[in-house]
């Protein structure tokens, strides 16, 4: 077996798992999970609809490029949402069966092992950053986003000797696990530092249709480049998918965008990777990204239980004031998330992740995902109302204790 298998750390739900093994939560409270990042809203109607209509395709192979019909209306979606100049479907746009696949093996095609070969990665982040580097034969440089940057890597910070030996940098906007979106200038920046040490930016923007303010939806990567005036998208590819959108998780439904040379090497890795999305889900697709009404009503929901939990947890909880995606970053009482997600799990049946398992040590030699706690605010507004209520009793009681003589 590959034997950089071995360097793959547990993934953060297993570490979750073994933390909560041997607990006997109480039994008169349901459990409530606001741990893993599912969608749990109604999928998008017609988009199953098409599903159904379109079975008969199951008979056909797919092709690698998928319709064209789909690239088209990927096309329009981001030129309209980012106000790009046409956007070139056969060229620029390649659909994928979600980021978390089209992620993995970019990086697998992308990377050059004969020379230097490091992953810029945002410190929390997600985990197929990492693995993905990992099995290339690359390491991971980790960027760390701490409060007092607003939750964003600070750029300037790594050395030019550094961003020599960097060939992609990973950008998550909203990002996963903080939601703080990064903005234009410092895309912009990003991008002169990609033309000054030649390497490739892959933004994972999979949460940018998930924001609070309807009327400042969170910029993107080959926005900052249109408004450089680099309609070629030289260097950046950008990965979009229906999961988050339109509560289609199980589409497994999503696409790369950007530099045409990226993509076309991109795509002929894909012709032998063997990973074509089938035509049924295509179709669906196609009628999820040319309907926004229903992004419209997913982002009142969310906003809506963004209100709610607020409300009830800021009181007890410090947290970054919520910008985009579906989750919470608070700090826990006391700073041990571990503690407190195993005490939550125990006395009030909810389960919580530990932001360390989402976060290396930084160069400071701390994990800058310790001492706080992800909340995935995924579920109805009941259930996730009712799971920071019991945070809160818990945290309440818990100062109680401490302060009683």
């Amino acid at each position: 077996m590959n034997p950089d298998l071995d360097a793959l750390q547990p993934y953060p739900f297993e570490r979750l798992a073994a933390l909560k093994a041997g607990i006997t939560p109480p039994d008169a409270l349901p459990h409530i999970p606001l741990t893993i990042g599912e969608p749990r809203h109604a999928p998008f109607e017609g988009a199953l609809q098409a599903l159904v209509d379109q079975r008969h395709e199951m008979a056909r192979y797919p092709a690698t490029g998928g319709l064209v019909e789909l690239r088209r209306a990927i096309a329009d979606w981001a030129s309209q949402r980012f106000d790009l100049d046409d956007l070139d479907a056969d060229r620029q746009v390649l659909p994928v069966n979600g980021t978390r696949e089209a992620i993995f093996a970019f990086v697998q095609a992308a990377l050059d092992r004969t020379r230097p070969a490091r992953v810029a990665v945002p410190n929390p982040f997600y985990q197929i950053y990492e693995g993905a580097t990992l099995l290339a034969g690359g390491t991971t440089l980790t960027l760390d986003c701490r409060a007092e940057h607003d939750f964003r890597p600070d750029l300037e910070a790594v050395p030019a000797e550094t961003w020599r030996e960097v060939q992609i940098v990973f950008v998550c906007s909203p990002g996963n696990p903080t939601g703080a979106v990064t903005p234009l200038e410092d895309l912009e920046r990003l991008i002169q530092l990609a033309d000054e040490f030649d390497f490739i930016i892959a933004a994972d923007e999979c949460y940018s249709e998930l924001y609070l303010d309807e009327s400042a939806p969170p910029p993107g990567l080959l926005q900052a480049c249109a408004k450089l005036g680099r309609q070629d998208y030289r260097r950046c590819l950008v990965f979009h998918s229906l999961s988050k959108r339109s509560n289609l998780p199980g589409l497994r439904s999503g696409f790369v965008a950007g530099d045409a040379e990226l993509i076309s090497a991109f795509r002929r890795y894909r012709t032998y990777h063997g990973c074509a999305m089938s035509l049924p889900l295509q179709h669906a697709s196609i009628a999820a990204w040319r309907d926004e009404a229903h992004v419209r009503a997913n982002r009142d929901a969310y906003r809506e239980k963004f209100a709610a939990v607020t409300e009830i947890l800021a009181p007890v909880m410090d947290f970054p004031t919520p910008e985009a995606s579906f989750y919470l970053w608070p700090a826990v009482p006391g700073g041990d998330d571990e503690a407190f997600a195993r005490t939550l799990y125990a006395e009030r049946h909810v389960s919580v992740l530990p932001g360390s398992y989402m976060g290396r040590p930084g160069n400071d030699g701390d994990n800058p995902g310790a001492g706080r706690v992800r909340l995935a605010l995924v579920d109805d507004l009941e259930a996730t109302t009712q799971a920071a209520w019991r945070m809160r009793d818990l945290i309440e009681q818990t100062v109680s204790w401490e302060t009683t003589p």
